[in-house]
């Protein structure tokens, strides 16, 4: 019998991280062979020193310091950020030239829910690595090495300073208003804000992983409404919310109106393309079309790809793309930056544009097309039929001549608009929605989406929720 075996409850290896219900699915055992298993991969892969860091739920610092152990026993040098966001920890990767890197964090779900991040080497470590990361740990296969150390680093003034190098607006005093969401990004908030110019306004400002404010995911509008007053309220330039570990970003305007994910890459995208004329902008099948066409008349290539932290980083790396970004709020720097998703200096660069309108925000979101979209729509289907049912409705649209993007899940093209439909990667969930240019349109697209679900034994989505105008 090995020295060491462990088996992780069914559900927590995901597609990007491993994640589940502290107490039932998740356990500081869990995070023990996580830290035993992946320092035996960055040993293997010729490395020796490991960065840490956690989020503020009330469970991170028992799963840390168990993941910590688990290194240590794999012969690691650990390096601790901390409480923070998840980018501060992808930051000390590359200050202090780490070899791997494993944040506990429960992201934007319920406060019961934690889990594991990881980097190896500067790339995301998902997918198929985390599935042997599983097979290893129940084989016990890892290395026998002396322990190793750990020490505690604090890098929030020069992870702080390091992103101000990057501000761009001069000493226009905008007034904004900040909501982290009572996540790891709080403390980062207020230590950036006494550092810029202008009037900034935090709510929700204390870490506090029982969330008591709201539910730190800034794309769902419910979750802004308290932003959104105080914007009206200030008559602030516009309102950044963070999620619970500050990876996404949400935006709205000075009308307190929101800016979806695509939307907010357009204004970021504009400003990039000035000084990279021709790149190549990448964002995730669910994005409007919009973005495209923008990017594009900006100069832009636009690169429609899968949805997925993971994947969209790696194929940035693949393609020299100086930003991406997907509908879920991850925004993806390269341009000055190290290519990770980071809602704190995606703000910045936000921040820098603003700055330098003659107008408004909202003039710019005016000056878009009018659009009417579904909300993402998300209906079970069981995990050992999502992809087949997917591949089905890709083979009858086949025959039927239809026009479809196949990136990820299929996008139908129409007169009407587009319309997608996919199977999520960590849920058994299919994820629809449709966009079109009105709503006689949207009801076609929303009907062919019905159709095709029922064609393959499912029952048809809910659509009776809002459309959104976009």
């Amino acid at each position: 019998m090995p020295s060491f075996s462990h088996s992780f409850h069914a559900t927590s290896l995901r597609e990007y991280d491993i994640r589940g219900i502290v107490g039932k699915t998740l356990s500081a055992a869990d995070t023990f062979a996580i830290g035993r298993v992946f320092g035996t991969i960055v040993a293997r892969n010729g490395g020796s020193h490991v960065v840490t860091g956690r989020d503020g739920r009330l469970s991170s610092p028992m799963l840390e310091d168990a993941l910590i152990a688990g290194l240590i026993a794999s012969g690691m040098k650990v390096s601790s950020v901390g409480c923070g966001p998840t980018p501060l920890l992808y930051y000390a990767s590359y200050a202090l030239k780490a070899d791997g890197a494993a944040m506990i964090t429960g992201s934007h779900n319920p406060p019961d829910y934690n889990g594991c991040k990881m980097m190896l080497g500067k790339k995301p470590f998902f997918g198929t690595q985390i599935q042997d990361l599983g097979r290893m740990a129940a084989e016990g296969d890892v290395v026998e090495a002396a322990p190793g150390s750990s020490e505690t680093v604090d890098l929030r003034d020069a992870y702080i300073t390091r992103m101000l190098q990057d501000y761009d607006g001069g000493t226009r005093a905008l007034k904004v208003v900040w909501d982290p969401g009572n996540g790891s990004g709080a403390e980062i908030t207020q230590m950036m804000t006494r550092r810029l110019p202008g009037e900034h306004i935090i709510i929700n400002g204390d870490i506090d992983g029982t969330f008591p404010n709201h539910h730190p995911d800034p794309t769902v509008l419910k979750n802004l409404e308290q932003m959104i007053a105080k914007v009206k309220e200030t008559g602030a330039d516009l309102g950044i919310a963070f999620d619970g570990d500050a990876d996404r970003i949400g935006i709205v305007d000075n009308e307190g109106v929101m800016f979806f994910g695509d939307q907010l890459l357009v204004v970021l995208a504009r400003d990039v393309l000035k000084s990279h004329p021709g790149a190549t902008i990448i964002a995730d099948v669910k994005a409007s079309q919009l973005l495209f066409d923008e990017v594009a008349k900006a100069g832009g290539v636009p690169l429609m790809w899968k949805t997925g932290h993971s994947l969209i980083k790696a194929k940035m790396a693949e393609t020299g793309a100086p930003l991406a970004g997907e509908m879920s709020g991850h925004v993806f720097f390269a341009d000055k930056w190290y290519g990770f998703d980071d809602a704190p200096y995606s703000a910045i660069r936000l921040l820098g544009i603003v700055a330098r309108m003659t107008g408004k925000l909202s003039d710019v979101r005016h000056a878009f097309p009018v659009l009417i979209n579904t909300p993402e729509l998300r209906f079970d289907c069981p995990d050992d039929r999502k992809f087949d049912v997917v591949a089905e409705v890709k083979a009858r649209l086949a025959t039927a001549g239809a026009k479809v993007q196949d990136v990820d899940g299929v996008r139908v093209l129409s007169e009407d608009g587009w319309w997608l439909l996919r199977a999520s990667n960590t849920q058994a969930v299919l994820v629809a929605r449709a966009e079109a240019g009105s709503e006689v349109g949207l009801d076609r697209l929303k009907a062919q989406i019905a159709e095709q679900v029922v064609a393959s034994g499912l029952v048809a989505p809910d659509f009776s929720g809002e459309n959104a105008g976009h």
